[in-house]
Parts: C-alpha cells; sequence; structure tokens
C-alpha cells in the first residue's frame, strides 16, 4: 500500500505556524516581485479568488474583505518543508518527496500493519497528528494500492477526516464513479477536453475505457494512469532523488536596473544558488547560458533580450570559476541604454562529477576545489545561506525582488527567530512559570 501526504495549503499553513492570528482569516500568498496569487487559505478560496489572479486587479477585492496579502517567503517554505519530510521519513523506511508539500510513503514493508483498512486508517490518522504536533503543519493523506489511487484518495481526505483509505475494490469504485476526470493526477486541461468530449467524464469511465483506444490517443503515459486507477501498479516509488538534467535561475527586479554591476551582482548569487544545486546532487555542468532581459509588458521603453551560451573546457560545479565565465557572458550581451527587469543562468550537460572527462592543460586542482566548496556548504548549511559568500555577489542587493508584504525568516534566521514574553505570559494569564 502507499499513502500520498499532501501539505493542506502549504504557503499559508507555514505562515500560520508563526503568526496564529492568521487563522480562519482568508489569506493570499504572491509570487515573486508580489505579482499573481499562488496560494490561497480556504476562506480565501471561499471568497471566489482564483489561483493565478494579478494582485493589481485583485487589490481592492482584497481591501474590502479583509484579505490579508504575503509575500513569498521561500526560505521558510524551504526549512518547514524539510521538517515536514524529516517527520515522514520516521514512518516509513522508503519514502518520495514529490514536492515541495507532497510525499508518498511505501507502506508494504510495515508487517504489523499489512492491508488491514482500520489499521492503514489508524497509522494515516497517527501520522497526520505527527507532522501537526511537530511542524504546525496540517495534511491530508490517502492511501490505496498506488500512486494515482492514493493520489484520488487525498483530494477525498481533503473534504473528510483528513485521511482516506480506498482499499477494497467497492470503496475504489465508489470513488472513481465521483471523482472528476480534471482532477485524475496526470490529466491536464487538453486531454480533459478530449476525453469531455468522447462522454468520459469521471475517472472510472475512463479506467474503464479498452487500453487500446487509451494508448492511441493519451500515449502510454496515459494508459499507465488508467492501469493505476484500476488497481494495477505501473509507477515505482523513487527513493531516491532523480538528478536534474538542468539547472537554471532567473529572478525579476524588484526595480528596472540599468548598471552592469548590479546584473553582475545578481547573476553571480544565482550561479551561487545553482552551483550549490549541482554539488547535492554531486553532479558538474559542460554548457553554461547567460541571458538579460528588459520588461516585454512596458511597450514605452525600448525592448531587448539576448543570451549566449558557452561550453566550459571543464565541467565545473565551482561557485567562483562559474562566476568568472558568468562575468564574460555578460559582459558580450550586455548593452547600455536598456532598463533591465531579469537576469538569468542555466546549467545543461550535467554529468557525473564522478567520472566527467578532465583536461590535461586544466590550471585548477579540482580535488582541492572539491573539499573547499564541501566546506563552504557545510558552513552555509549550518550558520544559514549566505554567511559565507562570493564578494562579486555584492553586499547590498538594490536588484531584489519586491516584497512589500514579507513575513520573517522565523527558522533559518537567528535575528528573526520567534520571542516569547514570559513576563507578559506572568502577568495576564494562571499559568504557573
Amino acid at each position: 500500500m502507499l499513502a500520498l501526504v499532501d501539505c493542506n495549503n502549504f504557503y499559508v499553513s507555514c505562515e500560520r505556524v508563526f503568526n496564529p492570528k492568521l487563522e480562519n482569516r482568508p489569506v493570499v500568498v504572491l509570487s515573486n516581485n508580489d505579482g499573481c496569487i499562488v496560494a490561497r487559505s480556504e476562506e480565501a478560496k471561499a471568497l471566489g479568488i482564483p489561483m493565478g489572479a494579478p494582485l493589481f486587479q485583485y487589490k481592492e477585492f482584497l481591501d474590502k474583505n479583509n484579505v490579508i496579502a504575503l509575500s513569498s517567503n521561500y526560505t521558510l517554505y524551504g526549512d518547514m518543508s524539510e521538517r515536514v519530510m524529516n517527520t515522514l521519513a520516521q514512518f516509513t523506511p522508503s519514502i518520495e518527496i514529490y514536492s515541495i508539500d507532497e510525499a508518498f510513503l511505501d507502506l508494504s514493508k510495515l508487517a504489523n500493519i499489512g492491508t488491514d483498512s482500520h489499521k492503514l486508517f489508524d497509522y494515516g490518522m497517527k501520522i497526520k497528528q505527527t507532522v501537526y504536533k511537530w511542524t504546525g503543519i496540517p495534511v491530508s493523506i490517502g492511501i490505496s494500492h498506488t500512486k494515482v489511487l492514493s493520489k484520488v484518495a487525498s483530494k477525498i481526505a481533503k473534504k473528510n477526516k483528513g485521511v482516506c483509505v480506498l482499499n477494497s475494490q467497492e470503496e475504489i469504485k465508489e470513488a472513481l464513479a465521483n471523482f472528476d476526470i480534471e482532477d485524475i493526477w496526470g490529466i491536464g486541461r487538453a486531454y480533459t477536453n478530449f476525453l469531455r468530449k468522447n462522454k468520459i467524464n469521471t475517472a472510472y469511465e475512463f479506467a474503464s475505457a479498452p487500453d487500446h483506444w487509451i494508448q492511441k490517443h493519451l500515449t502510454i503515459v496515459g494508459l499507465r494512469i488508467a492501469k493505476e486507477l484500476r488497481g494495477e501498479k505501473c509507477i515505482d516509488i523513487e527513493d531516491q532523488p532523480v538528478p536534474r538534467k538542468s539547472v537554471g535561475s532567473q529572478k525579476s527586479f524588484g526595480e528596472l536596473q540599468t548598471d552592469f554591476f548590479v546584473l553582475f551582482n545578481a547573476l553571480s548569487s544565482y550561479i551561487d544558488e545553482c552551483s550549490r544545486k549541482l554539488r547535492s546532487q554531486k553532479s558538474v555542468a559542460n554548457i553554461m547560458g547567460v541571458f538579460v532581459a528588459t520588461n516585454p509588458f512596458n511597450p514605452n521603453e525600448p525592448q531587448y533580450f539576448q543570451s549566449k551560451f558557452v561550453r566550459l573546457p571543464v565541467p565545473s560545479n565551482f561557485t567562483g570559476e562559474l562566476i568568472r565565465y558568468g562575468y564574460s557572458l555578460l559582459k558580450e550581451i550586455f548593452r547600455e541604454g536598456y532598463k533591465y527587469k531579469r537576469v538569468g543562468v542555466i546549467f545543461s550537460g550535467l554529468s557525473s562529477q564522478d567520472s566527467f572527462q578532465y583536461n590535461l592543460f586544466d590550471r585548477l586542482n579540482r580535488e582541492k576545489v572539491f573539499r573547499l566548496m564541501e566546506i563552504y556548504d557545510s558552513i552555509n548549511k549550518k550558520y544559514g545561506k549566505g554567511t559565507l559568500r562570493f564578494s562579486a555577489q555584492g553586499t547590498n542587493k538594490v536588484w531584489k525582488m519586491k516584497q512589500e508584504h514579507l513575513s520573517e525568516h522565523f527558522t533559518t534566521e537567528w535575528e528573526e527567530i520567534l520571542t516569547i514574553n514570559l513576563d507578559h505570559f506572568s502577568k495576564n494569564s494562571s499559568v504557573n512559570l
């Protein structure tokens, strides 16, 4: 049996852990530069606020309905996600972290539970209660025979007690008969429209369709989804992270920039971020690309977009070396007289750092560089991101994103850790301190 654990309204839930005043109030979380709504509390959903709505279009509506808007605090969300996943790892020897707020748990190796529905439900409740107790994050848990069925169960769980077990054929048939086709994991908008035109509106109708018809119109991927809905396991748990095939980073500036070195500071920070991701999966990049762009939504300003790629003489994940290449690439494509909205970097052609081809004329001591970066990463992990950084990243982030409603970094910055006034409690409560 497999369990899918899904954090409820994750970004909003992270904010509520450290700010109880947000409980039972409509809350939305905004995208980069406070542009669009990317997360909503249940109260905000009930008001009809759509996902992806531009803030400027809904500003008056939010104010009128006392909706609290917060900037995305990705540092906080990432740390809280790690805490949730570490908690879930206590319940199974095999876990696949599917996204920042979802994970699959393999329960088949738990001999004391087996396939007993009551034991599975009780174990799911134990997981749910423990995650909430240890992290403050509410979760919904779906348990069934396959990944797709557990996704179905998790959606049902959100509307019930937070845990749903689909075990018997009768339970599965009833659930699928009432499950809309557009909510099936892996069925996108185009396939949804196609299936509706062919009078397939529920998950049960889709699972009942002939194999040859499904494969012809939805390829082998669609056929796997159908078989999983029937209880046939086709998609395995991936308890080892799949290495990325490429790594990139680019963010819009809060204010338009014209200075080359401001763009270089931002680019260097993005290169540092990507290099860390490469090292975390023990990869090196063969190809590096840099691009710059103005704001395409401002027709009154001159428009410019340009990119430049280079094949590295020696595959690398060394931040200092990659920053040097980044400087050269940015120098080639930067043009005076434009107001830049973003700069970005992408690394591709990834290979293992343990098996790449060295260059006879390479002047860098690669083994020494690898050890240096291990120390660099360990210090930043222990004492906080940015404790050590390269001078090319600068000290004054004039290029940073617009985040006018940003909460504090309660779990990752010493200066912003939540504090409790014990004197207040001793004077205003009956608790014996």
